[in-house]
């Protein structure tokens, strides 16, 4: 929790600058857009505490600029973000502070186009790191379960800047029907079916069992908790990884034992 502690403290204020900066120095207080120079880090010298700040505020604040991808975002739009929050796991502080990046998000000027380059760079371009925001802007914006038009254009659009191809975030949507990354799912209770496990694990069901195995393997290793913490994931989110792991897990199984 070291990079929280920074952030609440400022110290992140010699840590990192441009928009995300700035958007950090409106959720925590703090001017931690300032003193780059000074240290001579620029925004190329991030380390994992760094790129974990970076993560926490370009989900929250992006996840609302979505939400007004339409023109408004409506009181039930809102709901839907903080059942978000919920799946993620954060404390009352981390709320406070992801809510008002949301706020930020949905303001006329929100720079995205800037905040998703500097992203990127503070990702170092880690495609499991970038797949996960992109999974959790995806729930964000499927958890009424519709996919608006003006969601999707903007959601393609951040694609691009993280050099992602469209084609995926079909995929990862067909997951996301299939109630892949549903914020109510319950291990204990989920009945998936098996051609929704099938399309978690992204495959056709004619798939060969060595196929299917090194598809089930990829997944999981894309979506470790603690792979994905030491790369740059914020650990107090490490609850929606943990959950995703345990549906790719249980799709495996089901798709298995239909098998024998």
């Amino acid at each position: 929790m070291a990079w929280w502690g920074k952030a609440l403290g400022g110290a992140f204020g010699f840590m990192i600058g441009g928009p995300l900066g700035a958007l950090m120095g409106i959720a925590f207080g703090h001017s931690f857009d300032r003193g780059l120079g000074q240290l001579g880090l620029g925004e190329s010298g991030a380390d994992q505490e760094r790129t974990q700040a970076a993560f926490f505020t370009a989900t929250f604040s992006v996840m609302g600029y979505i939400a007004k991808a339409d023109g408004r975002v409506t009181r039930e739009e809102i709901k839907l973000a903080e059942v978000v929050m919920d799946r993620l796991g954060l404390s009352t502080e981390m709320r406070a502070s992801a809510k008002k990046l949301f706020n930020e998000g949905k303001a006329s000027d929100f720079p995205v186009d800037e905040v998703m380059q500097q992203f990127r760079r503070e990702t170092h371009r880690r495609t499991t790191l970038i797949q996960m925001f992109l999974e959790i802007q995806l729930q964000a914006a499927y958890a009424d379960g519709v996919m608006h038009p003006a969601e999707k254009e903007v959601l393609a659009r951040i694609c691009e800047h993280l050099g992602i191809p469209v084609s995926q975030l079909d995929r990862l949507e067909e997951m996301l029907r299939a109630g892949f990354g549903r914020p109510d799912y319950d291990p204990a209770t989920a009945k998936t079916s098996l051609k929704d496990a099938y399309r978690i694990l992204g495959v056709d069901e004619s798939v060969s069992d060595a196929e299917l195995k090194k598809c089930y393997r990829r997944l999981m290793s894309q979506h470790h908790p603690d792979k994905l913490v030491a790369k740059g994931l914020p650990e107090q989110m490490i609850a929606d990884a943990t959950a995703k792991t345990q549906q790719i897990k249980a799709a495996y199984e089901l798709i298995r034992k239909s098998r024998k």
